[in-house]
């Protein structure tokens, strides 16, 4: 069986570049057995054409609210009542504004208002249009609502600027839609996850850090709260969206994550650290900027060690979470990531060479190599959406298989 066998989704299509990109969209959901109807808005039939998107969907197009033969039923709420979802894809941030203030000035929107199945929106506009104050609240409103926010993503964009406010690819919508539809083993379940880098400060001006874009502890996240669990998101500093359903903490240095994650781990079921902490920092910060001078070309900065969060959480002795690390390495993965396992006292970890171009930091896609006391499980290259949810999979057997 198809993993969208049955499913009905209205995809509505707004004016965009990215609308381009809903033909495969259409072709690779209906390939997983979702039935699609396209709403297209006046400005989408800039982009592509409704042929082409009837062409791949097999069901006509609807396009106006004004259209008298569709309106004889009703069409606007026929099509609301008969969506299990409605995706809209590319959603602009003129899509958005209306949405958000309860519009119906057109077929799409009306839909939208007209219909009790979930609203997932997918962003794609202009960076800074998607970083402005209007659309972030708008975003937010709908959040508050129920709607489901998936993405943007970062990167190069048509207009020449780069940053947060692509459309996710049609494979990621896809494996959200299957997310979404599938059965939630995660319900009732508190997990604390930690991602992204730290800053450890030297100066005023200056700190250590590292190449983490703290994606992969995003894709668990987001899958957690898709799951069903209550996820507390402990972040440093990346350029990344809060997923949707998710409690997020900023912090920065590797103190303020310790302090933040080992105040919160007794309260949560699963703890998963998946943050690339620094392990050391420097043992005193210079309070004005440390300035270069003349007479030398060397500097000292004496490092400590900072403080283990995820030995810490593991070595708990009163209500321990089920408790996963993560293992980015650049030689002798495997060896490293069971000598870390056994000497933190982790549930399981979850390994992978970094030194591989294209996968690990600030990659889309990861190779997980998965390790526990009895047992390993390869993952090969994929999405690390994909892959958090099978690293989330398997940490619900083994942690309902312990406990």
């Amino acid at each position: 069986m198809q993993p969208l066998e049955g499913k009905k989704i209205v995809l509505g299509i707004s004016g965009g570049i990215a609308a381009y990109k809903c033909a495969e969209l259409t072709r690779r959901l209906t390939e997983r057995g979702a039935e699609v109807k396209v709403v297209m808005t006046k400005a989408a039939k800039e982009f592509i054409t409704p042929l082409t998107m009837q062409a791949v969907s097999g069901n006509p197009v609807a396009e106006s609210l004004l259209d008298p033969a569709a309106e004889a039923s009703m069409g606007h709420i026929e099509i609301g009542k008969w969506a299990d979802l409605v995706l809209l894809a590319p959603a602009t941030a003129d899509l958005i504004a209306r949405i958000s203030a309860g519009m119906g000035n057109d077929l799409l929107t009306t839909v939208v208002l007209a219909s009790e199945a979930p609203i997932a929106i997918a962003p794609a506009m202009n960076q800074q249009m998607y970083k402005n104050i209007a659309t972030q609240e708008n975003l937010a409103t709908l959040s508050r609502r129920g709607a489901l926010i998936w993405g943007p993503a970062a990167g190069e964009q048509a207009c020449g600027d780069v940053g947060l406010g692509r459309m996710l690819e049609p494979m990621q919508l896809v494996e959200r839609c299957i997310t979404l539809f599938q059965p939630k083993p995660l319900q009732g379940k508190k997990i604390a996850i930690t991602a992204g880098p730290t800053q450890e400060a030297i100066d005023p001006v200056r700190f250590i850090s590292n190449h983490s874009s703290g994606k992969m502890g995003y894709a668990l996240a987001e899958q957690a709260a898709q799951l069903g669990a209550e996820v507390t998101l402990i972040s440093g500093p990346v350029d990344l969206a809060t997923p949707n359903g998710v409690q997020r903490i900023d912090v920065l240095s590797a103190e303020d994550m310790f302090d933040e994650a080992t105040s919160r781990a007794q309260s949560n079921d699963i703890f998963i650290g998946c943050a690339a902490v620094a392990d050391y920092r420097p043992h005193a910060i210079a309070p004005q900027k440390m300035k270069k001078t003349v007479d030398s070309d060397e500097i000292t900065i004496r490092l400590v060690k900072n403080p283990d969060i995820i030995a810490t959480v593991a070595a708990l002795s009163e209500n321990r979470p089920f408790t996963v690390g993560f293992a980015a390495e650049t030689q002798n993965v495997e060896q490293y990531a069971m000598d870390k396992l056994h000497r933190k006292n982790l549930d399981l970890i979850c390994a992978n060479d970094v030194s591989q171009a294209g996968i690990g930091f600030n990659a889309n896609d990861n190779v997980l190599t998965l390790f526990w006391k009895e047992g390993n499980q390869h993952y090969p290259h994929a999405s690390k959406m994909l892959l958090a949810r099978a690293i989330l999979e398997k940490i619900e057997t083994l942690s309902t298989h312990k406990s």
